[in-house]
């Protein structure tokens, strides 16, 4: 690209998840775009599928790096918003160094867009930040979001016109923070996976969600009458000639691992072949089997540990990878003493954290000093893990994916 760019609007992606299974629409239109649009993402463009899981991340620190102006740090690939690359792009309002107060990233970038100074910040959620793995964000805390954001805004209102935030909060958390902070123009929302999209309007803010996992985006645009906003997936396309190099050698890279992805590990059983995910019914056969063989007191596991897939007549590589992206351990875990002796208390605590539950048996017994869980639910919730289950929950699932149910 040459010569300065003249930035007519903002386009903003979320929850890419390193979906890059047909990421040519996204790359091509991205750059097409580029001059007139600062390109912005709401956080979670790591970790996902298997792309992400063989490749380290570096695909998605090059697609950042040669197309995003600005992002928000999400939950997934926290660690990588450290790195020199991203960091460099990343802000944030209300991430914080635990000791020292200090805000972890830049809390704003300014950027005039059409004829208006734009200030673009970003949050991080406390739900979202909390799902972050413990060692991940050990010395790092988050403040009250709209607090934060009260705070950048009376230190810089009177450098810029409009205010926008990047949001990873989820849809709903956004119409309220839009609520609280009435300076908004506008909020691009993230982290939530729901089928809303926006735009709405919450008093002059407008607050909208691109498509997830690389789908689409969302784009706004200063107007006379303040901002006009809409969402759009990204338009197909074939052929590589409308990529840089720099670009078309990434898409080169994701074409690779697409072929090692593709390797066929056996048929799928049923019920599960050519079917999108049942992600409870695969965990309610995965418990059982486990509280059955491992001979664990209680088995609990929770249904975000797994992603949405649809499946054909043959299980694959990728598949695998997509289904459990996270590389989940099975360990046995402590509960925490309040909890041991209160099920439906323990039960809540793990559901407000990680999202709906699978447990085996159900309902849990009176007095639960251990479950048997992922390594993510032991040192995120419990009270750590007593010894490792010697099985990562993807073998599991390769089984019961394969064989089908127990005769």
């Amino acid at each position: 690209m040459t010569g300065p760019r003249a930035l007519q609007r903002i386009a903003a992606t979320t929850d890419v998840h390193s979906s890059f299974d047909n990421a040519l629409p996204m790359l091509t239109h991205l750059h097409a775009i580029r001059r007139e649009t600062l390109i912005v993402d709401c956080g979670d463009f790591f970790e996902g599928s298997g792309y992400y899981r063989l490749g380290h991340g570096r695909i998605e620190t090059a697609i950042l790096q040669g197309l995003y102006d600005v992002i928000a740090p999400g939950n997934h690939g926290w660690i990588h918003h450290f790195e020199p690359p991203i960091r460099d792009i990343t802000v944030c309002a209300n991430a914080v160094d635990t000791a020292t107060g200090e805000p972890l990233f830049r809390r704003l970038h300014t950027a005039r867009v059409g004829n208006r100074r734009v200030a673009i910040t970003a949050v991080i959620g406390e739900q979202a930040f909390h799902s972050v793995p413990v060692d991940q964000r050990a010395g790092h805390r988050v403040t009250a979001p709209a607090q934060a954001l009260r705070e950048v805004t009376l230190a810089h209102h009177h450098e810029v016109d409009s205010w926008v935030v990047l949001s990873h909060s989820g849809f709903d958390e956004d119409l309220k923070l839009a609520a609280a902070c009435p300076f908004l123009d506008v909020i691009f929302a993230g982290h939530c996976h729901s089928d809303r999209y926006g735009p709405l309007q919450v008093g002059e803010a407008l607050v909208l969600k691109g498509r997830e996992l690389g789908a689409g985006y969302a784009l706004a645009e200063p107007s006379p009458a303040g901002w006009t906003a809409r969402t759009a997936r990204f338009p197909d396309t074939t052929g590589t000639a409308a990529l840089p190099p720099q670009l078309a050698s990434i898409h080169d890279r994701i074409e690779d691992l697409r072929d090692r992805l593709a390797l066929p590990i056996g048929a799928i059983a049923e019920p599960y072949r050519g079917q999108v995910l049942d992600r409870r019914l695969l965990l309610s056969t995965l418990v059982s089997r486990l509280h059955t063989a491992l001979g664990a007191e209680a088995v609990i596991l929770n249904e975000t540990a797994l992603r949405h897939s649809q499946l054909g007549d043959a299980l694959t590589f990728g598949d695998l990878l997509t289904i459990e992206p996270f590389n989940n351990q099975l360990v046995h875990a402590r509960v925490p003493e309040a909890l041991r002796d209160s099920p439906d208390a323990l039960l809540a605590h793990l559901t407000k954290s990680a999202g709906p539950l699978v447990t085996e048996p159900a309902p849990l017994p009176p007095h639960l000093p251990t479950v048997l869980t992922t390594d993510y639910l032991a040192e995120g919730y419990l009270d750590g893990r007593t010894h490792q289950a010697g099985l990562r929950l993807r073998q599991a699932l390769q089984r019961i994916l394969t064989e089908g149910p127990h005769r």
